[in-house]
């Protein structure tokens, strides 16, 4: 039953993410909003709307460490395993001029969402500066969006519905308000759902909910992100594939963080496994990007199949972990020693490489 519980709730949020973004992207379309500057935001905050839901009832209910997990957590699976998928279908060729900012932004944001951690705490002041973080990047992504290249609005055009809405304005209004309403409301059913299922599995698993939320609840609510960045690799629309993943890992942190820490009582307590190993990890994820965008602006298969290795290290290692297995200071030292090096000799030579054929 508690399984059956937690996929009903995934279903819901998944749904409810669909409706949301497709009624928003209409009604942004019928009261003249350009395709660029709606896939900027409203597409890319859209799909994030599961991971919102479950982290403002986890903030009411006063189960912190589910709304860091699956905000971090979503954000290591957003890099290594969607753009890891995604690289494999097709090498993602990325605009340096979509990118060039949007990356630093994210490794910004991780890196200020770290600074507060170090209290041991995500207060109502922390809080507000995300969300007035949030509010900026909002803003400038507009303001940026009006200046993009025209192949990417077209490519922006392409992604969004392009059938003639038919009906008055106002009905054609009224209409797309209730696929955001219904939306909404799936999301939020779909939130408690699954929260209240991944609370019973995680003490049936005899894990904690960091772990849970770090993993299946993070994982789950990223699949709008999945279907998005997967389906824009498909139909050859690059840009939209690396976007939608910054984008929303952009508002996981700034956006998501922010708004549980303000209405949390007592704000959100940091786990210290979180300042230790996740958060870090995070932030190590999202430095990867930098040597891998900039080197010929593209991530390759072999780059994929890298993210993909990591991912895969990341989730064995927090199985281990939560059960205390033999083989975790085997694995450890491994990944510590050998695996983490190997990879940062290979960014430095890849950036090494980038800095003599390129001139910035």
């Amino acid at each position: 039953m508690t399984v059956f519980m937690f996929l009903l709730g995934l279903a819901g949020l998944v749904l409810g993410a669909e409706l949301l973004v497709r009624g928003a992207s209409r009604l942004g379309l019928a009261i003249g909003m350009s395709p660029l500057v709606i896939g900027l935001t409203i597409v890319a905050f859209g799909t994030s709307s599961p991971e919102l839901a479950v982290s403002i009832k986890a903030a009411l209910t006063d189960h912190p460490d589910i709304i860091l997990g699956t905000c971090i957590g979503s954000s290591i699976f957003n890099i290594l395993f969607i753009l890891g998928v995604s690289a494999l279908i097709a090498p993602l060729v990325v605009s340096q001029q979509l990118i060039w900012y949007e990356v630093p932004i994210m490794i910004g944001a991780h890196l200020l969402l770290l600074a507060m951690c170090f209290d041991g705490k995500i207060d109502t002041i922390d809080a507000i500066i995300l969300i007035g973080g949030i509010v900026g990047y909002t803003i400038f992504a507009i303001r940026k969006g009006r200046r993009e290249s025209k192949a990417i609005t077209d490519e922006y055009e392409k992604a969004l519905p392009s059938e003639k809405m038919s009906g008055s304005k106002p009905l054609i209004i009224c209409k797309q308000l209730g696929f955001i309403i219904t939306g909404l409301v799936l999301c939020v059913l779909g939130a408690g759902w699954l929260l209240d299922s991944s609370v019973v599995l995680a003490r049936a698993l005899g894990m904690s909910e960091l772990v849970i939320a770090m993993t299946i609840v993070a994982a789950g609510t990223s699949f709008p992100e999945v279907a998005t960045s997967i389906v824009a690799t498909i139909r050859g629309e690059r840009d939209i594939a690396i976007g939608n993943v910054v984008g929303s890992n952009i508002f996981n942190i700034l956006g998501i963080i922010g708004v549980a820490g303000f209405i949390a009582p007592g704000g959100i307590p940091i786990a210290p496994s979180v300042l230790r190993i996740d958060l870090p990890i995070a932030i190590a994820a999202c430095v990867a990007c930098l040597p891998i965008f900039f080197s010929g602006h593209k991530i390759s298969r072999w780059e994929g199949i890298l993210f993909l290795g990591y991912y895969a290290a990341y989730i064995s290692y927090l199985i281990l972990a939560a059960n205390g297995h033999d083989s975790l200071p085997m694995f450890s030292s491994i990944m510590m020693w050998i695996v983490i090096p190997l990879t940062l000799l290979t960014f430095v030579i890849m950036m090494y490489r980038t800095t003599r054929n390129h001139k910035f």
